[in-house]
């Protein structure tokens, strides 16, 4: 999916750390990010703004008070972005970089990102903050099939195709050897880890609650979490990531500290379709365990296990 960033050239530390976030999307496939840098010298930039804005499929909009107060990112930008979304040619999504009074603005309908509206710049951590917004996204695309471009010819299922500009996604075949999945493992495993460091420096911002993560080694880590306002309420993670004598799974983990390496609660195997490789779970999840997962949806999904057991819930 082709997606237009708007943004106030004074939030250029916020498009950075954004796209360094997208990269795992940009790099699947899913997602093609286009902004006024990619304008090549000597083009005319009205033009080739308007030509994205007529386009891209998906609008990121940077929300500042810089964003706000810069009258072409709202009333060139913005406006017809959000007619576009008004005629379902396009999703706009507002990404709130700073506090603002976006609110009183044509915006105010839409869900913002991060997670309740709350500002990238309040959070203790923003690439929690940034994770929460590609997760989002990744929700979008998975679950959202892409818009028609303006001149596409929408096809009827009894129909025989006929040409169109809409872009579409070519999935190639291909199999995937030992070292392939190995290295997808270790992949996931990292961004597993990387979810939980993030998501238990959140959760020890809140009032009430207490997270600590250990780093045990290169292969497992662990998080304790406290739940003050359930007598103390408490759950406990370890996990393993690597296949070991016992064969649990690629990566597995139990509902315990600092627990051996023969134990399991547990586990997601790395899998492949004829396309790309994956991640399926086993045992204690909630999830249904045919569902295919990349490893932040893993993550997740796990992280809302522990939660439940420290009597916590989140939105």
């Amino acid at each position: 999916m082709k997606a237009f960033i708007s943004y106030s050239h004074r939030d250029n530390h916020a498009l950075e750390r954004l796209h360094v976030h997208l990269a795992s999307l940009n790099r699947e496939g899913r997602i093609q990010a286009w902004y006024d840098r990619d304008i090549l010298a000597g083009d005319e930039l009205d033009a080739e703004i308007a030509e994205q804005l007529e386009s891209c499929e998906l609008f990121l909009l940077l929300v500042s008070p810089d964003f706000l107060a810069s009258d072409y990112c709202v009333e060139t930008e913005m406006y017809r972005a959000l007619e576009r979304h008004d005629a379902r040619e396009a999703r706009v999504v507002p990404i709130l970089v700073e506090p603002c009074d976006w609110t009183t603005s044509r915006l105010r309908s839409l869900k913002a990102l991060p997670r309740d509206g709350k500002p990238i710049s309040d959070w203790t951590n923003e690439n929690t903050a940034y994770l929460n917004v590609i997760q989002e996204l990744r929700r979008i695309l998975e679950h959202e099939p892409p818009a028609p471009a303006p001149d596409a010819v929408v096809i009827a299922d009894d129909e025989e195709p006929e040409t169109t500009k809409s872009e579409r996604r070519y999935r190639i075949k291909r199999e995937f050897d030992d070292i392939d999945k190995a290295e997808y493992r270790e992949e996931a495993f990292g961004a597993i880890k990387l979810y939980f460091q993030n998501a238990i420096r959140e959760l020890d911002a809140v009032e009430g609650l207490r997270g600590r993560f250990t780093d045990y080694s290169d292969t497992s880590f662990g998080c304790v979490i406290v739940n003050r306002g359930l007598g103390h309420g408490t759950a406990h993670l370890t996990v393993h990531g690597g296949r070991g004598k016992h064969h649990f799974g690629d990566i597995y983990y139990s509902f315990s500290e600092d627990a051996a390496d023969n134990t399991a609660n547990g586990w997601f195997n790395v899998e492949a379709d004829e396309y790309e490789l994956h991640l399926k779970g086993s045992m204690g999840l909630s999830h249904n365990n045919d569902r295919s997962m990349k490893p932040e949806a893993a993550a997740e999904a796990l992280w809302s296990e522990v939660l439940q057991q420290a009597g916590i819930s989140y939105d």
